[in-house]
């Protein structure tokens, strides 16, 4: 049966009133909720076990949240697989802000490229909120190395090739891959030991078990000031004000070297806008405090602090430079 052209021009309008009726209410409960938020405990998930660098910012931070939130900001950690157990726990979590990640360089960028079968999508997964810090790694060796510079170790690692282990806090950490980019850039053959979070790996260091590894600053300074270990060369273009005596691995004889560690708030993919954005503000109003900046700057950290699409563009840069390493190297994650 046909219906009239009124009738059915009557029911048209009234799907068009259903619709956009719908949409207008999602729309307001999303804003609703932005600015309501938080309304309960938020969970910051790190994908380290405790101790770490990482550990250490997302509890400093997250001290900061709580007292301006007015609500508990707990830290959890969810190690494994060079932190992508943490980020994927993250990325399949309900995305409604309470529950975010502390991502690094390993599990939102370099995984993507080394992880055939990575349960998450580094792109799609997630709701990038800020970058809060970077900081070039230190390459450091213990006493067992008789090499008085960088290209020392590197003429000791050529006459051996795979006599010489660096470690690192798990496969596919920027730890990892930076060693990884230092055997292409000098044509040296080493064997990467992996461990579960980096104070395991700077214990075996310490303790002669492991050769040389690139470090945070946070995690090798007090070392390299108590003399137990020695720093051979930074990553960054420039030389680290930390460390003014310690030549770059670009001015050591490989130009153009550069790796750099960061750290960022992620949430799930999905998650409001309106959330977003307020988590992104209060975050980066929590990096301008003094006590903050000088707290991580004397620590050897840049505090970044940007916005959630400058910080998907630079996530979208460093998966591509971090592909390029794991192709050329044939890095694999075990």
């Amino acid at each position: 049966m046909k219906l009239s052209s009124a009738y059915a021009h009557a029911l048209s309008r009234c799907a068009c009133i259903f619709v956009f009726s719908t949409l207008f209410l999602c729309v307001t409960a999303m804003t609703v909720q932005g600015q309501t938020f938080p309304s309960k405990p938020i969970r910051i998930v790190v994908p380290f076990p405790p101790g770490g660098s990482t550990d250490l910012l997302a509890r400093r931070i997250g001290e900061r949240l709580a007292t301006v939130w007015g609500q508990p900001v707990i830290v959890e950690n969810r190690a494994g697989a060079g932190g992508t157990v943490g980020a994927d726990y993250v990325a399949k979590a309900n995305p409604d802000g309470y529950t975010l990640l502390m991502g690094v360089t390993g599990s939102n960028a370099i995984s993507a490229a080394l992880y055939p079968k990575l349960p998450y999508n580094v792109l799609k997964d997630f709701s990038p909120i800020s970058m809060v810090v970077s900081s070039p790694l230190v390459l450091v060796k213990n006493g067992n190395v008789k090499a008085g510079n960088l290209k020392e170790l590197v003429v000791l690692a050529k006459a051996k090739p795979g006599h010489f282990s660096y470690g690192s806090p798990g496969n596919g950490t920027s730890m990892h891959l930076t060693g990884e980019m230092f055997e292409l850039s000098t044509g040296i053959a080493m064997v990467h030991i992996p461990y579960r979070g980096s104070a395991g790996a700077l214990t075996d260091l310490m303790g002669g078990q492991i050769d040389t590894m690139f470090g945070d600053f946070l995690v090798v300074m007090p070392q390299i000031q108590a003399g137990k270990i020695q720093a051979l060369a930074v990553t960054s273009k420039k030389r680290h004000p930390m460390l003014p005596e310690v030549p770059t691995v670009s001015a050591s004889g490989f130009p153009g070297f550069e790796a750099l560690s960061w750290q960022g708030f992620f949430a799930p993919a999905g998650t409001s806008q309106d959330v977003i954005a307020k988590l992104s503000t209060e975050i980066n109003n929590t990096l301008k405090s003094p006590e903050i900046q000088e707290y991580f700057g004397s620590r050897g950290f840049i505090i970044e602090g940007n916005s959630p699409s400058e910080f998907k563009s630079f996530i979208e840069a460093e998966v591509l430079k971090w592909t390029r390493i794991v192709k050329e190297s044939g890095a694999k994650p075990d």
